[in-house]
């Protein structure tokens, strides 16, 4: 969801920018710019004084104007700022029972979930994520089913075996997941 959202803010600010600065340019060079456009000399400013006094006696102006710039600045921030949250947990909290807890590498515990939800009956292939927070992590699993396996069979034998043991080992109360089936696609083979 994330990255739909980074690439279609991109998308549409790197347009708005591009066309204003091609506009302001070609202006600034003396070369024709649209009709529409409010600056269509070279020598005329981006903010006239009759524009920047225009509501300058209103009480209500500046603090729109300030607040509406302090939104955007907060919203920059906050998409700055998830740009460097991890997809992935590098570390999950186990309670270790004597009130310290202990650190788990989330790759090992991807590592062998992954590798018991392959040992599974029908499963050919398995890839495993842990998100979330480190007290909290839960788990992607994308299944790659063989031609023969029933897919309720195959997410029950998960949620049964290799997801509770790595509930059990890690000590977690829970650990959600959310499971994507895939069946193995066959290329057709001739026969003679």
């Amino acid at each position: 969801m994330l990255r739909t959202v980074n690439r279609v803010l991109l998308g549409a600010a790197g347009l708005v920018l591009f066309l204003a600065g091609g506009a302001a340019l070609a202006a600034g060079l003396g070369l024709a710019v649209p009709s529409w456009w409010p600056w269509g000399d070279r020598h005329e400013v981006l903010l006239s004084r009759s524009r920047r006094v225009h509501w300058h006696d209103r009480g209500w102006w500046w603090p729109v104007v300030i607040a509406a710039l302090a939104v955007v600045v907060l919203l920059a921030l906050w998409w700055l700022l998830a740009q460097f949250r991890r997809a992935r947990l590098a570390e999950i909290l186990v309670d270790s029972g004597d009130g310290e807890g202990a650190l788990l590498r989330g790759r090992a515990l991807e590592a062998v979930l992954a590798g018991e939800a392959e040992a599974l009956d029908g499963v050919s292939r398995a890839q495993v994520a842990l998100v979330g927070r480190r007290s909290t992590p839960a788990a992607r699993v994308s299944l790659l089913l063989e031609p023969h396996a029933e897919p309720a069979g195959a997410l029950a034998r998960l949620e049964g075996e290799a997801l509770a043991h790595a509930r059990d080992s890690a000590g977690l109360a829970q650990l959600p997941a959310e499971v994507r089936l895939r069946a193995v696609k066959h290329g057709a083979r001739r026969v003679s």
